[in-house]
């Protein structure tokens, strides 16, 4: 067999093997300690899991090292041995699998969230990441995988420094029943990102058993054309004669696997409860399954936020970029963004995107500022206040690499050119950090006058790009709207090079429209006209205001008038918005409601996650004569409920309430000291840990965060906590609940334990539970009072238990 990974998985479909950690607990494996190390301290257990996946007949064994990060290493004080580790395990694989099997260093999340919703900053987790693929790399690893990632901006930072190791790299990220991870990622928006960094494979693992991958996959398969690799657990976990157990057997597994080959899957394997002999019957159903051909080019763009995704070019309706985050001309946002505010920036993310925009320009060039971080500080200022995919908009490189930095999902770079300096400064960051390019049609002679020679370096920078391995797909190209007062035969050489591009490149195109009528009366008149004819055209994407009625008239009946309005839906609903009952359209426009009291604008400040203004905001209240409980109660607790409530609906993901619940926590910093004697007691104490054994505790230190700003006091006794520990805080702290959290399938049963033992001692504290491999049944079954769900129906759940409704 070939050692060469990508080669093979073109040529036939490859089977990876199942669960690690499900196979070392058959072999004896006791909860605790670091699994991670067995590689040294008993690499003869880890060589026998291998070697039974081997003899079910695995194509790719994954190494023991999904927690072999330096932040995961840190939990047991094994960082400094991090490389010897990672070699060691790469090595008892290879030992294994010899010359016969490709070896897979596995890699797993760092257990922290990266800035701003987590404290760990891109570029470490970057170095993070890179550290442990170049020892695995050095062990004999032949391709890297990486599994279970929940944020997409650490799959980000996991494939860039995996990529250093220059294996072929895998990745897979978790989704739950609604398709979203933890932080509200859909598998659209994951493939967009994951497929754009060049990696040879994605799909789904763990969380969900196999129909579950299998829609997580399929959803996938509609925005990439690389290969698809699905991961499932063998079903969801049951409590069964007091042990966990997953009841999807091999063959119920194996009779779905020619779906996920349909769904353009080509490589197979299985997480969570997977054994030898699911991998051997799913291996022998995959092997007989004729693989769908797929199309290696897209024939479209795509772009990605966190939570949402973005298509154009091809058969796709055109798009609408808003312009207006730009200080040119606009003193207020210029003399803020040097101020290091983003209030200014804020508002316009939000009102565009109300507006009807689809993508939204970022420019932050303000002269004698520093843009780098200024385009950092933008970027997490949008990335915050809406979900739609950014357009990086900046000539100087470094603030440029800055947003690349900052984004979260796959953005668009906005510019380069036929220029040399750009096509050697800024197409290699595109490439680096997976984005698309906005390529404008000049060179180093300038701007050519017509069609034919913007058409040239049109192709000149479509052919370099892919030199360097950027997609066609990836090159949204702009042929420029002069100024038609000043060249009166410029609209029509701007129409005809629009028209050879999409004829003899097939690439998108985009255009800043408002160029067109300026030095004329009645611009925006001009603009709407040249608007239609650039979408009939073939324009794919218009820059400009999507809070200009004449504008997003003209868009919008274009769209019906070519077709890209199935039924003239869009342009009907549009319509209807604007239309006061009984009224006529022409008098009425979409316009944002405006709160303007305080207590209204305080409870905005918290749904909005308004980190910036909050205190400030509580000063006012506090100088206009508001009592502080009445500030609290009246005006910050609803706003966080409003959260819940915008959570609970899919509108709102983890990072806003995140940072709704940081804005939060800055208003009670500043009321603090006004509460004095008037502070009233807690809605109650609660009790969180993470069960022995088990170091993961993202899920509960939300938990933790959204309880103390609801007004709860709450004791975290942190990770790897033993039930006794538990047992004893409880009776010393009267805890009216306790919340226990585990993610591994060795360490849940510990859950069962603690209850109990809380039962067997009388103590009458409320009990919920949680965690990636719960499950309301299991809840059930182990006596706990509540299943904890998601972070907000957990504290709607514990608001119940305190009060004595859900026990």
């Amino acid at each position: 067999m070939s050692r060469d990974f990508l080669s093979e998985l073109g040529r036939r479909p490859l089977v990876f093997d199942g669960a690690t950690g499900t196979m070392l607990q058959r072999f004896g494996l006791k909860p605790g300690g670091c699994p991670d190390e067995l590689s040294l301290k008993d690499p003869d257990l880890v060589k026998r899991v291998h070697k039974a996946y081997a003899s079910a007949e695995a194509d790719v064994l994954s190494t023991n090292t999904f927690g072999a990060n330096a932040e995961k290493l840190k939990e047991y004080g094994l960082e400094s041995r991090l490389r010897e580790i990672n070699v060691a395990a790469a090595r008892a694989a290879r030992e294994v699998a010899g010359g016969e099997r490709f070896v897979a260093g596995d890699i797993g999340p760092t257990g922290r969230f990266i800035e701003p919703v987590g404290d760990l900053d891109f570029d470490r987790a970057v170095a993070v990441f890179r550290e442990q693929a170049v020892a695995l790399k050095e062990g004999g690893a032949d391709l890297i995988i990486i599994e279970t990632m929940m944020d997409i901006k650490e799959m980000r930072a996991a494939i860039i420094g995996s990529r250093a190791s220059g294996l072929p790299v895998v990745a897979t990220m978790t989704f739950d029943e609604t398709m979203r991870t933890v932080l509200g990622t859909s598998p659209e928006a994951f493939a967009i990102m994951a497929s754009a960094l060049g990696v040879a494979a994605i799909g789904a693992n763990c969380s969900l058993g196999i129909e579950g991958i299998y829609n997580a996959v399929a959803a996938m398969s509609r925005v990439t054309s690389i290969p698809l690799i699905a991961q499932p657990n063998a079903g969801l976990p049951v409590l069964k004669d007091g042990a966990t157990v997953f009841p999807g057997t091999p063959g119920d597994m194996a009779a779905y696997v020619p779906k996920l080959v349909e769904a353009g899957v080509r490589a197979l394997g299985g997480c969570c409860g997977t054994t030898p002999e699911h991998i051997q019957e799913m291996g022998a159903a995959f092997r007989r399954s004729k693989p769908v051909s797929r199309s290696r080019s897209l024939g479209f763009t795509a772009l990605a936020s966190r939570t949402s995704h973005t298509l154009f070019g091809g058969a796709f309706t055109p798009i609408i970029v808003g312009e207006r985050i730009n200080p040119t001309g606009r003193k207020a946002l210029a003399l803020e963004i040097k101020e290091g505010k983003t209030a200014g920036i804020r508002n316009e993310t939000r009102t565009q995107a109300l507006a009807g925009a689809h993508c939204l320009d970022v420019n932050v060039g303000v002269p004698g500022m520093d843009e780098a971080p200024s385009m950092r500080r933008a970027v997490f200022a949008v990335n915050e206040n809406s979900s739609l995919p950014i357009v990086i908009d900046s000539s100087n490189p470094l603030a440029i690499e800055a947003g690349l930095k900052t984004v979260d999902g796959k953005p668009l770079i906005n510019s380069i050119s036929g220029e040399e300096k750009k096509l050697q400064t800024i197409m290699p960051l595109a490439k680096e950090y997976g984005a698309a390019l906005l390529a404008l049609t000049l060179d180093d002679k300038g701007i050519p006058e017509t069609a034919e020679e913007r058409f040239n370096v049109a192709e000149l920078i479509v052919n370099r790009a892919a030199a360097i391995g950027i997609k066609a797909e990836d090159i949204v190209i702009d042929c420029l709207a002069m100024t038609v007062s000043a060249a009166p035969k410029s609209a029509l050489e701007t129409l005809k090079a629009i028209r050879m591009v999409k004829e003899r490149l097939g690439v998108s195109t985009i255009l800043g429209v408002s160029n067109i009528s300026f030095g004329l009366p009645g611009r925006e008149v001009i603009n709407a006209a040249f608007l239609t004819m650039a979408i009939e055209a073939g324009l794919d994407a218009a820059i400009i205001n999507p809070m200009n009625k004449a504008m997003m008239d003209a868009y919008h009946a274009s769209c019906v008038l070519i077709n890209r309005d199935a039924r003239a839906e869009r342009y009907i609903k549009r319509y209807q918005a604007m239309t006061p009952v009984g009224g006529d359209a022409s008098k009425a426009a979409p316009a944002a409601s405006v709160e303007t009291g305080i207590e209204a604008r305080l409870r905005k400040a918290i749904i909005e996650g308004d980190e910036e203004n909050i205190v400030n905001l509580v000063e006012e209240a506090l100088g206009g004569g508001y009592d502080p409980m009445k500030i609290s109660n009246d005006c910050l607790i609803p706003g966080l409920e409003e959260v819940g409530r915008l959570f609970s609906s899919n509108r709102y993901y983890l990072p806003q309430v995140m940072l709704s619940a940081d804005t939060m926590k800055r208003a009670f910093g500043r009321l603090k000291g006004e509460f004095k004697d008037k502070k009233g007691k807690p809605l109650g104490k609660v009790l969180l840990a993470t069960v022995e054994g088990d170091i993961h505790d993202i899920g509960k230190n939300i938990v933790a965060t959204l309880l103390e700003n609801h007004g709860f006091e709450v004791i975290d006794l942190g990770k790897n906590v033993s039930a006794e520990r538990i047992i004893e805080e409880a009776v010393k702290q009267k805890v009216d609940v306790v919340g226990l959290s585990a993610l591994m399938t060795t360490t849940v049963m510990e859950m069962d334990k603690i209850i109990k033992l809380l039962k067997e001692r009388g103590i009458k504290a409320a009990t919920i539970v949680g965690g990636a491999v719960v499950t309301p049944e299991f809840s059930k079954n182990i006596g706990a009072d509540e299943f904890g769900g998601d972070a907000m129906a957990a504290i709607d759940k514990i608001k119940r238990l305190v009060k004595g409704e859900g026990v």
